[in-house]
């Protein structure tokens, strides 16, 4: 499929190695234009390489690119079959792509692969959310101390200052609050340790909850009563309702993504450092087992059926899919260059994964876990700077 993500930025900086699990650096050339890419897990710190000049809390970078993806790019995915459509007939879904290297947002029809808009500005956006209802957006703007919530019918964007560097942000199950995990450019004495809390409604910051030292993924359960943040010394238990950390799972490797089963009774953590994925029991916060993957895990996705599991091997290029009764592998898929992020359509008929250093987009066909097409945001083999750190589904309007 070559419904086109890319962007030709030459100007736009790589991530910057970041604690424990930057142990494994890898660096790549990419013609005259860029010489030097490095990257390493997490990505969090995009932001910091910038070298931008501060401006009092906030940094003040280059503008963006005029350069953008290109509307009305149409793939040619091959979609899945007809007996996981047939459940959802009628049915119909948008994903927010945020490309960090592109400075914006595109949004994607899902049913036709192609490219619906791409006018949400932002500096180097790494993680995207949408409200349950879809009359939100909202982004982490890491090469910005905010958040943006974005108006997706008038694209009007409100910044909500948060802190240095957030990475990621999710949206609770009611809508209510958007939780954002402030990483800081610090791993150690004095970096960050503050998830920031949004009020829906108001768009402003409504307290701030402490954890563990350079918070990366939040995500919510099921039901919203808990949250769960991935940071540099294990994975932190948030109880939503007094706002406060209330357990810690230690994982002194380094955790990063995370994924809830769709009951909500089990965790899955990937570890890049240890080439794995915890599973962890949700009831007593207790490991319960172990998946090894490819080299460097660092997202992961669990289809809405509960039954497997999709895990992003950063320096290996590929995609492991594990069965959730039994823990192991069954499946390992060739992608793009340096996947991360991953995400499935919520009928699941798709497995979307962004690829660094390609700057497009996989899509993984479920029912067979093979390659149905690739998303590309352009014309020509300039894709490296679109960079697709995170992507988000809703229902289409």
């Amino acid at each position: 499929m070559s419904a086109d993500l890319s962007t030709s930025r030459t100007d736009a900086a790589p991530p910057k190695t970041r604690g424990r699990a930057g142990r494994r650096i890898i660096r790549l050339s990419w013609m005259a234009a860029i010489a030097v890419v490095a990257l390493a897990v997490p990505a969090g710190a995009y932001g910091v390489a910038h070298g931008f000049i501060t401006h009092g809390n906030r940094p003040v970078n280059s503008p963006p690119s005029a350069i953008k993806y290109q509307v009305g790019r149409h793939s040619v995915v091959s979609h899945a079959g007809s007996s996981v459509r047939a459940a959802t007939s009628g049915t119909g879904y948008d994903a927010y792509v945020a490309l960090a290297g592109g400075y914006s947002i595109a949004e994607v029809d899902v049913s036709t692969d192609t490219i619906i808009s791409d006018s949400i500005s932002a500096d180097t956006p790494e993680g995207v959310a949408v409200t349950p209802d879809g009359s939100q957006i909202f982004v982490a703007e890491t090469g910005q101390y905010q958040v943006i919530a974005v108006n997706p019918t008038t694209l009007a964007e409100t910044p909500i200052f948060v802190g240095a560097y957030p990475q990621d942000v999710a949206v609770s199950p009611d809508g209510s609050v958007v939780y954002a995990t402030v990483t800081g450019g610090d791993t150690g004495a004095g970096g960050s340790d503050v998830v920031a809390v949004i009020s829906t409604s108001t768009d402003t910051v409504v307290g701030d909850i402490t954890v563990g030292t350079a918070p990366r993924q939040v995500v919510f359960s099921p039901g919203g009563a808990t949250a769960y943040v991935s940071t540099e010394d294990g994975v932190d238990v948030i109880d939503t309702a007094s706002q406060s950390m209330v357990a810690r799972i230690p994982d002194p490797s380094g955790p990063q993504g995370l994924a809830l089963s769709p009951d909500g009774s089990t965790l899955y953590v990937t570890n890049p450092a240890l080439d794995s994925v915890w599973v962890i029991d949700t009831a007593t916060d207790h490991l319960t087992g172990t998946i090894s993957t490819g080299a460097e895990p660092y997202g992961v996705a669990i289809t809405p059926d509960g039954t497997q599991g999709y895990v992003t091997d950063m320096n290996a290029d590929t995609v492991s899919v594990f069965d959730t009764a039994t823990d192991a592998v069954t499946a390992t898929i060739p992608v793009g260059h340096l996947p991360s992020a991953v995400a499935i359509v919520p009928d699941g008929s798709q497995v979307w994964v962004g690829n660094i250093l390609d700057g497009d987009i996989t899509v993984i066909d479920p029912a067979t876990n093979t390659v149905s097409g690739t998303i590309t945001g352009g014309t020509g083999t300039a894709t490296l700077d679109a960079q697709p750190l995170s992507i988000a589904f809703t229902a289409a309007p």
